[in-house]
């Protein structure tokens, strides 16, 4: 399964944001002129993913003099499907038109003999994208990493 600008994007700018959106332990509002530069992304195509991000309740927008966005809730209750799923990036790899849909990607209309197992493959990936929060990606605790520091927080208990 390919994700495509749209999702990746967001993601970088949300973890952006949940990197940056502090400083001495005060909360504030990041510009997405700041994202951006550091993320190498379009400033208009950010301001698109930023309304969808709104709109889903994701972000805040603070106007007026050192304005810009904050995210509308903890870096650690955020999941990175629900980052994936705001900018309208489905999580699917099968070629079918709906998810789950009984009608199928072949001419005829029926099911090709590995849709149940492109199928499967995306429900896993919305699964995993499910168990990571921006936290995760902002400290580098994804895959292998964050089952290591579970395991090692389960050990030390």
């Amino acid at each position: 399964m390919r994700l495509s600008t749209k999702g990746r994007y967001a993601v970088m700018a949300m973890a952006d944001l949940a990197k940056n959106g502090h400083a001495d332990g005060v909360v504030r509002a990041v510009s997405l002129a700041e994202i951006a530069t550091r993320q190498e992304i379009s400033l208009s195509y950010l301001e698109q993913l930023f309304a969808r991000l709104r709109k889903s309740g994701l972000v805040q927008s603070v106007r007026g003099p050192g304005g810009g966005y904050r995210l509308a809730k903890g870096a650690q209750e955020t999941v990175i499907a629900e980052i994936v799923l705001a900018v309208d990036e489905p999580i699917r790899a099968t070629r079918c038109i709906g998810h789950s849909s009984p009608k199928g990607c072949m001419m005829a209309g029926e099911r090709c003999i590995t849709h149940n197992l492109w199928e499967d493959l995306g429900d896993e990936i919305h699964r995993y994208l499910a168990g990571v929060s921006l936290e995760d990606v902002v400290l580098n605790r994804t895959g292998a990493r964050r089952r290591a520091a579970t395991t090692e927080v389960g050990v030390a208990a």
